[in-house]
């Protein structure tokens, strides 16, 4: 249940950068002075080409982070039961500092010089187009997803009964043990695809979140397959068919 705090930080966090970001775009104001030693730091007000589209991806990019943020947040508040779990006090921090390093690297996508006080031209994209609707879809099956696990917790009235396991069913479940983790992958690559497919930068991430989400999966996947001796067998931890 601690994971709120990581959705509390990002909205906040990234809702900041994503106000900066649409006043330096749109307004032609400049970033904080703290922004832009950060990316002096990082070498990004060296370019001295100003791309357009880069710059609406990266803002579109930084908009589906919060809203995403924003959905997990109300799904851990209003719809998830936790356990009794706990979560190491490393995982706790290193979670904090991950949504915190998550947007700062969209923001540094962006120069900050290079816009010189004009204001952003919007051009959307094909790349826009699919990221968004794969971002979407993604969403879609991951809340339905995280619904299903809640329910099997709640009695008919909607009252939690009890905090043991049960084996899922239905959407994604039918294929996968976790597929609200695949969904999680899924999301980020949108939004790789959304920056316009070409940023290394940010396919990194995408395989931090694949492997993390995966080796999650993958420990859950045999946690069932221990303890529910009918558990389906066709169903693999992660992704579907492999």
């Amino acid at each position: 249940r601690w994971f709120t705090h990581f959705y509390v930080v990002s909205v906040l966090w990234n809702g900041f950068l994503l106000i900066c970001l649409f006043r330096a775009e749109f307004l032609g104001e400049s970033f904080p002075s703290w922004i832009q030693d950060m990316h002096h730091a990082l070498g990004r007000d060296s370019q001295s080409k100003d791309v357009g589209n880069e710059h609406f991806s990266a803002l579109l990019v930084l908009l589906l982070l919060w809203l995403h943020s924003c959905r997990r947040l109300a799904e851990c508040l209003w719809t998830s039961v936790f356990s009794s779990g706990v979560i190491h006090v490393v995982q706790y921090c290193f979670g904090l500092g991950y949504y915190i390093a998550v947007g700062s690297t969209v923001l540094c996508q962006v120069p900050t010089n290079v816009r010189n006080g004009k204001k952003l031209s919007v051009q959307i994209c094909w790349y826009h187009v699919i990221g968004v609707m794969m971002y979407i879809w993604a969403s879609l099956h991951q809340h339905r997803c995280l619904a299903i696990l809640a329910n099997l917790r709640k009695g008919r009235s909607g009252k939690v009964v009890s905090l043991t396991h049960s084996v899922p069913f239905g959407d994604w479940f039918e294929s996968v043990s976790c597929p609200h983790y695949f969904a999680e992958l899924l999301i980020y690559v949108s939004m790789a695809i959304t920056l316009g497919i070409h940023n290394v930068t940010w396919w990194c991430v995408v395989m931090y979140v694949l492997f993390n989400q995966a080796l999650a999966a993958a420990l859950c996947h045999e946690f069932y397959q221990k303890n529910f001796s009918s558990y389906p067998k066709h169903r693999k931890a992660f992704i579907p068919l492999f």
